[in-house]
């Protein structure tokens, strides 16, 4: 039977054995910092050998986009009832200090994350790289003109207006649940989904951190990066990686991949059901939409071990 986390475990050697690999993390998301979700794609980036800071919002917070508000003191509890009423606006699990909260937006508890925790965990050093999500899809991912209001591809592009290179990941399944359903409802289909898109992502790391590219990424640039549904594709061997476009422009000349300059729409490839596509997109992390032929290209020559499929 498949287990995502001694496959991850078993990555950890190759590519964390090299120096210049990206180490120290910081997790964020939109949906929150104690859904089913975040809490695997935490486990599964420790197990992988990473040291990893949460840092997302005390509720959920999906739709804020790059909106940005003051932390506050709860006047309601933390989301699945994980911290109470009158809590500090920034708070932690007391049996683990990496899991944190924010009681505000995805892009300030990004921010936290890389301007305060890093330097606390990390020997006063800001973060390699920044994890946003993977976002809660239920069917709805952060394609098109949704990454203008996502908190997800928000949070990756303040990471990036900061300095540090990051990816917007979101998966088309799972629902907003507790962490506690990974123990209590293993074979759930929100426990499943979670451990699939974890997996997914340390292989995606893995790859990318692999890269020789310097920078990881280029400045002022994101990846965003959508799953299609778990249910219909419940093999993580079976995925495959597409290079796409945010939105559909008919006077646009992209980077040439599978013989022709025009990429599909990331929309397109994860609704194609004749196959596991997840798509891949280079956006800017200002505009949050599609970045020009050059800086399409740059990310192809890094993104070179993944490999990118063509579809069928």
């Amino acid at each position: 039977m498949y287990h995502p986390l001694v496959a991850q475990a078993a990555l950890a050697v190759s590519f964390l054995a090299a120096a210049t690999v990206p180490r120290n993390l910081v997790l964020s998301n939109d949906d929150g910092w104690a859904t089913a979700q975040i809490r695997a794609q935490f486990d599964a980036l420790v197990a992988a050998g990473y040291e990893v800071i949460l840092s997302a919002p005390a509720l959920n917070q999906s739709g804020k986009g790059s909106r940005s508000k003051t932390p506050s003191v709860l006047d309601e509890p933390c989301e699945f009832d994980t911290c109470p009423v009158g809590s500090p606006a920034e708070g932690f699990n007391a049996s683990d200090p990496r899991l944190n909260y924010v009681n505000a937006y995805p892009v300030d508890a990004a921010r936290y994350g890389v301007q305060t925790l890093s330097r606390q965990f990390f020997d006063g050093s800001s973060p390699d790289f920044v994890v946003s999500g993977p976002n809660i899809g239920r069917e709805y991912l952060n394609v098109g003109i949704s990454t203008q209001f996502s908190g997800t591809v928000g949070a990756a592009a303040e990471a990036s207006k900061l300095g540090i290179p990051a990816v917007a990941f979101s998966g088309a399944s799972g629902s907003h649940v507790s962490y506690t359903t990974l123990v209590s409802s293993p074979t759930s289909t929100s426990a499943l989904a979670a451990n699939i898109y974890a997996n997914l992502t340390i292989d995606f790391l893995r790859v990318l951190f692999n890269t020789t590219a310097s920078p990881l990424l280029p400045p002022g640039v994101i990846l965003n990066v959508n799953y299609p549904s778990a249910t219909r594709c419940p093999d993580p061997a079976e995925y495959r990686w597409v290079l796409a476009r945010n939105l559909w422009n008919p006077f646009a000349t992209d980077v040439e991949v599978c013989g022709s300059a025009r990429l599909p729409t990331e929309a397109d490839v994860v609704a194609n059901e004749d196959g596991c596509y997840a798509s891949v997109t280079v956006i800017s992390a200002t505009t949050k939409t599609d970045v020009g032929r050059a800086t399409q290209a740059a990310i192809v020559e890094s993104l070179e071990g993944l490999p990118l499929s063509c579809m069928d």
